[in-house]
């Protein structure tokens, strides 16, 4: 199959990743993974990152306090730090490999085997990273929900809700996804060059002549 629009889907591809990158990097040092309300208090918003708590005060702006230890965070957040990470390095060297591979870049252009490869190995990596982007904050949501839902809980008792950092990092792993896909839909293509569409058409040309020919009395 043919794409003309071949160059067009290339950097369709590299932009949504990009754009996935960058959103998956915001989201592993936004501090809005959980918010909590106080009843009793509710000038206050709590928040919880992978980094650190704030306190969000009408007043007073935002104020934040790092965590003491590594090992004192929940499960859930601990493992998300390392994968969040791992996406934002995957993002990164997938965007550096698949910007060699594009057909804009003249370096390597008779090497179109390899930067096909390129192509190919960026957009795996581009769905790596936008999967391992997707797991930890989807982790981190189910574990909310059931901690918010828990009967076991006393009513009184403040509750974690979903924080708006979390739908950032579900854009951020659709999008990596998408651009990789993409990246890897031109790879099955072969790009039509002028020159090419040109001789096709004389050709054909020249047959219609032929033919012409023969069947004249």
């Amino acid at each position: 199959m043919a794409l003309v629009y071949r160059p067009v889907m290339q950097c369709s591809g590299m932009l949504s990743s990009l754009l996935g990158w960058v959103l998956s990097c915001l989201t592993t040092y936004l501090p809005q993974w959980k918010n909590l309300n106080l009843e009793l208090n509710e000038l206050e918003i709590w928040t919880m990152g992978l980094w650190q708590a704030c306190v969000v005060q009408e007043e007073g702006g935002m104020q934040c306090k790092d965590f003491d230890s590594f090992l004192a965070l929940p499960p859930e957040l601990r493992i998300s730090r390392i994968l969040m990470f791992f996406s934002n390095g995957l993002g990164l060297l997938g965007l550096l490999l698949s910007g060699f591979g594009l057909d804009c870049l003249k370096i390597g252009g008779r090497q179109q085997d390899q930067k096909k490869r390129l192509l190919l190995f960026g957009g795996m990596l581009f769905w790596i990273s936008g999967i391992t982007a997707i797991v930890p904050v989807s982790w981190v949501a189910h574990s909310t929900v059931q901690q918010f839902w828990d009967e076991n809980i006393p009513d009184i008792v403040p509750r974690w809700d979903l924080g708006e950092a979390l739908f950032v990092g579900w854009l951020a792993g659709f999008c990596l996804i998408l651009g990789g896909s993409l990246l890897n839909c031109t790879i099955c293509s072969t790009e039509v060059h002028p020159s090419s569409v040109r001789y096709a058409v004389a050709e054909q040309q020249d047959q219609c002549q032929r033919l012409e020919t023969e069947t004249r009395p």
